[in-house]
């Protein structure tokens, strides 16, 4: 709603009429001086201040970035290699492995589970010699300054509430993401772009659908929302000015707007006013930090050429990757990529190995990136998606083709830079990827380790709602992953 509508819709009509005159005059006033009200608005004003109290000690992370790979890749393909899976190929799972635990609808029906070895070969990589698949050999580069773990599961099987999962530590919506969290808890450095930014990149098979729950704000107030950057057209939809206004007729507005929203909080003390006042004020900065953000002109030749050909192709994994460095550089809190095609129930290798081209160079790239400036020391990364992929193939199975149900029992990610040990795994699993046999590290776990890294103290980090001091780890009693840090 328009707020100077919303604001006298709120008072009687005598009431009006006393004070039309003056304020509608004032409203004048302020467009009248709108350059030098421009002038005089203070650049350094803080749109993100930490929550008072925090970090509740000295970060190893001050950024996060959190690569989500939509849909759940298969471990099994790419990260934890099971050459025993030959000497069982097409053979029934043993009952002893899968021992009646829960499976999806979708093979549940099925009268065998025939074992599918991966078609893929692996290698060490490193002095680490973290093994990975010939999928990903842009990532072997950086096998030494990763930790692979190996170990992790979640409660969810189906990808919805998986994915609400491992986003906001709970499979029921409406709970805050990580990425809001840490915008509320810790704010951003820069006071031009948001605290938290989301990148969604185009994909040929685009596969599950991405629900915004994954990086809004829930309980907390809405100006902690992820702000999605666009893959086509402006990165951010209206950024520029409509043709005959300037930025002094901007300013003029945003100050008048302002007056008026900030009468409405007085009146109910509504925090949502507040967020829009903060919200118009960051559009305002966004018009001239976005485009400045989004102009690769200055970029090394040689940086653009790591990053691959789709580099400069917005929408692209790559292009999204090269502007995650972009912001990371710029003070942004969190920057999330949530690439999307990796539910592979048919066809798999084809399929992976597509998806595999899409994100592995960049990847690689964007952690080089980061070594090289010396942001990587400061800027937490984790690569992963929502669960894994069953050892036994759904469907029909032939040595070149098969596919993968979902596997909520284990699967791999990985995490690197501030506060995280480099070339190491932590974790195992049995020989057919099915059961963890070491080390198991639950996804709040693995929150409670990212909070750690922030300087975050993960069971003090909490907000009272509807009864409960709610937090990002849920109300269970965890730790951070002591293995894992530096």
């Amino acid at each position: 709603m328009n707020p100077a509508h919303e604001y006298h819709q709120l008072q009687n009509r005598r009431q009006f009429f006393q004070g039309a005159g003056l304020k509608m005059g004032g409203i004048a006033l302020a467009q009248l001086l709108g350059q030098r009200a421009m002038a005089k608005a203070d650049p350094a004003a803080q749109m993100h201040p930490a929550m008072p109290g925090l970090p509740h000690f000295a970060p190893k992370a001050k950024n996060l970035i959190y690569l989500h790979m939509n849909g759940a890749p298969s471990q099994i393909d790419l990260f934890d290699h099971k050459p025993r899976l030959t000497d069982y190929y097409d053979q029934e799972l043993p009952a002893s492995v899968r021992n009646n635990q829960r499976i999806t609808t979708m093979t549940s029906g099925q009268k065998r589970f025939p074992v599918a070895p991966s078609k893929f070969k692996f290698k060490r990589c490193g002095e680490s010699g973290i093994e990975m698949s010939e999928l990903v050999p842009h990532m072997h580069s950086i096998a030494d300054d990763i930790a692979m773990v190996r170990s992790v599961h979640t409660d969810a099987i189906n990808h919805d509430p998986a994915c609400t999962f491992v986003m906001t530590g709970s499979e029921v919506p409406g709970k805050p993401s990580l990425g809001s969290w840490l915008s509320y808890g810790l704010g951003s450095e820069n006071q031009n772009l948001p605290a938290f930014v989301v990148f969604t990149p185009t994909v040929k098979n685009p596969s599950q659908a991405l629900f915004t729950r994954m990086w809004t704000s829930g309980f907390l107030p809405s100006k902690f929302d992820g702000v999605k950057l666009r893959g086509s057209g402006d990165p951010v939809l209206y950024v520029k000015n409509p043709p005959g206004v300037n930025p002094g007729d901007r300013r003029a507005m945003l100050n008048a707007l302002g007056t008026l929203n900030q009468k409405t909080f007085e009146r109910f003390g509504d925090p949502e006013t507040q967020t829009r006042i903060a919200q118009y004020e960051m559009a305002y900065r966004m018009q001239t930090s976005v485009p400045e953000l989004t102009d690769l002109t200055g970029e090394n030749k040689k940086t653009l050429e790591m990053y691959g050909p789709n580099v400069q192709k917005p929408g692209a994994f790559a292009h999204s990757a090269i502007l995650t460095r972009r912001l990371i550089e710029r003070g942004v809190r969190v920057v999330q990529i949530l690439h999307r095609g990796w539910d592979q129930h048919g066809s798999l290798p084809a399929q992976i190995k597509n998806q595999c081209m899409d994100v592995d160079q960049p990847t690689a790239a964007l952690m080089k990136d980061l070594k090289q400036r010396g942001l990587l020391e400061d800027t937490l990364v984790v690569f992963g998606g929502e669960f894994g992929r069953t050892a036994y193939c759904q469907g029909k199975l032939t040595r070149e083709n098969y596919g993968r149900d979902h596997h909520p029992r284990n699967f791999c990610m990985w995490m690197a830079g501030g506060g995280i040990k480099t070339g190491i795994t932590h974790g195992a699993t049995d020989d057919f990827s099915y059961n963890i046999t070491r080390d198991p590290v639950h996804l709040n776990e693995l929150n409670a380790t990212i909070l750690q890294c922030m300087g975050i103290d993960h069971s003090r980090f909490r907000f009272p709602f509807q009864g409960l001091e709610q937090r990002l780890t849920g109300v269970e009693d965890v730790l951070p992953i002591k293995a894992l840090l530096a």
